[in-house]
């Protein structure tokens, strides 16, 4: 579950002041799209109160409840940047957060000189108190939100990666929040506010703007045609759209074949061979509305890791299941990669007969342990040596649409080792790309034959307490100006069974299929 959160409330809650920076991103193919990150600052940047000003996190009790949903849908969901890191449709626990920048920003696509320059915004945000006891017990306390996709991480490897039409990476800084504690059914908001060294604590002159969010609140309590709109079910029906796929049945097949024979060489132990299908626009648009879409998919398909994250005219939607890393202010790193997968049953006696089929899987294990494997090692390159435990091995977890093997590798984080180098040790996930990974990351660029983008990509915040936590975008929708983009795949082993194969990647498909096509009648 999302132990963080991060936001920026809408128009009627907050209004937040943003700058953007242009530079070029270097290493783009001539002639072809420019790769970007994005980032957007307050305009009043921590920085510029240095020696002057103490910065500090406050947490405000808004004194009610009411589901994140009707607040994203009512402030948050027509916004052109907006993010919500959702916890799940009737969760109880964790956190939900959501928001968004200030209505008339704009966002433009963007780049540092090199990645440093990303990475060094992110540590210059540190330099805030979040000691405050009222914070106790969150994992984000302001900060970061947004995405890097696959090539980013492939090319953080030097491997070989091909050029994507989104942006490489989109982040922008989060100053306000809304909390929603689903175990303790609260509400609350977080400000990041300056204060004069020596004149003392206390929120004065802030407490007009928590009175404000909470006014809004109890009004949209109050407002019964907010409670009523909120839901994309109901009446439905099936859009027709053109769909297209990268690689069609009998081509992923053949490519299945190849990752086998690459195996068999012993060029590699397991590939996750990927697949795009792409669904464009019916005449009216309406079936891809970022928000009516993620609705529909939170509904049709539950997870504790789902996000909504929509920047400069591209909307991730997830329902992801998977945590790619989380870093905890004690310096504690985790990881939880899935591999192993089953459909539901569609009758409890056919369903416990897969469950168990899962679990006694020979191929499954095999590919889930490599990946542990692979992971183990990844982290052992920054991590404390012989502080690296595997602390879950082969769980199953149950989705409303499949079963998954879970497993989760811990350790703890050398002294001065950034976030920076974390990524650039672990990323991409192995659960993505295979093993050995860079030599899979180059067999599988020569295969798929063109960009995953923001898919097999993470997801989530970097705190300005130094806490991360970033998510698996699988089981994601990305929508952007040309229609809606759908990533699936899954590992290849020697063991494979390539029709099993070619009905994962479908299966895996079926539900963000369905949230993107189907409309309300």
């Amino acid at each position: 579950m999302w132990q963080s959160g991060i936001i920026t409330v809408a128009p009627l809650l907050l209004s937040i002041a943003v700058s953007f920076v242009v530079v070029k991103l270097p290493g783009v193919r001539p002639g072809a799209k420019r790769v970007c990150v994005i980032w957007l600052t307050p305009r009043l940047t921590l920085s510029a109160y240095a020696g002057r000003m103490a910065w500090r996190v406050r947490r405000v009790d808004l004194g009610t409840w009411i589901e994140p949903q009707q607040v994203f849908a009512r402030f948050f969901g027509e916004s052109p940047t907006s993010f919500w890191l959702d916890s799940g449709i009737n969760s109880t626990g964790g956190f939900s957060y959501m928001g968004d920048a200030e209505a008339n920003a704009t966002i433009e696509s963007c780049g540092p000189r090199d990645d440093h320059d990303l990475f060094e915004r992110f540590e210059a945000s540190h330099d805030v108190d979040t000691t405050d006891p009222d914070l106790d017990g969150l994992g984000f306390r302001l900060g970061w939100v947004g995405w890097f996709s696959y090539e980013f991480g492939a090319r953080l490897m030097g491997a070989k990666h091909a050029p994507v039409d989104s942006p490489d990476a989109a982040f922008f800084f989060v100053h306000r929040a809304l909390v929603f504690d689903h175990a303790q059914k609260t509400v609350s908001a977080l400000l990041l506010v300056e204060e004069t060294k020596g004149v003392g604590g206390g929120i004065h002159g802030h407490s007009e703007w928590f009175a404000r969010v909470r006014r809004d609140l109890l009004a949209l309590l109050r407002d019964a045609e907010g409670m009523l709109t909120v839901s994309s079910r109901g009446a439905e029906e099936t859009a027709r759209l053109p769909t297209t796929w990268r690689h069609s049945d009998s081509e992923y097949l053949a490519l299945i074949d190849e990752c086998q024979r690459v195996i068999a060489r012993g060029e590699a132990y397991q590939l996750c061979l990927t697949n795009t299908v792409r669904i464009g626009y019916d005449s009216t648009g309406a079936a891809h509305t970022p928000m009516a879409t993620y609705l529909r998919l939170r509904e049709i398909n539950p997870s504790h890791h789902g996000g909504y994250v929509r920047i400069g005219g591209t909307a991730l939607l997830s329902a992801s299941p998977e945590r790619f890393l989380r870093i905890f202010p004690d310096r504690t790193v985790e990881t939880s990669p899935i591999k192993g997968t089953r459909a539901r049953g569609k009758t409890r006696v056919d369903d416990e007969r897969l469950r168990r089929e899962l679990e006694e899987s020979p191929k499954e294990q095999a590919e889930n342990l490599m990946i542990v494997d692979l992971t183990r090692n990844d982290l052992a390159r920054v991590c404390v040596v012989g502080s690296v435990v595997v602390t879950r091995l082969l769980a199953l977890e149950s989705y409303s649409h499949v079963h998954q093997l879970v497993s989760t590798v811990r350790g703890v984080l050398q002294p001065g080792v950034s976030f920076a180098e974390v990524l650039a040790s672990t990323f991409p996930a192995g659960s993505m790309t295979g093993a050995p990974k860079c030599s899979a990351i180059n067999t599988l660029f020569n295969l798929e034959g063109g960009p995953r983008g923001i898919y097999s990509g993470v997801f989530g915040y970097v705190g300005i307490d130094g806490s991360v936590d970033l998510a698996m975008v699988i089981r994601s929708i990305v929508i952007d100006a040309a229609g809606a983009s759908i990533g699936t795949g899954g590992g290849i082993t020697a063991l494979s069974h390539p029709h099993e194969e070619l009905e994962e990647i479908h299966l895996k498909a079926k539900a963000l299929l369905r949230a993107v096509t189907t409309v309300n009648a």
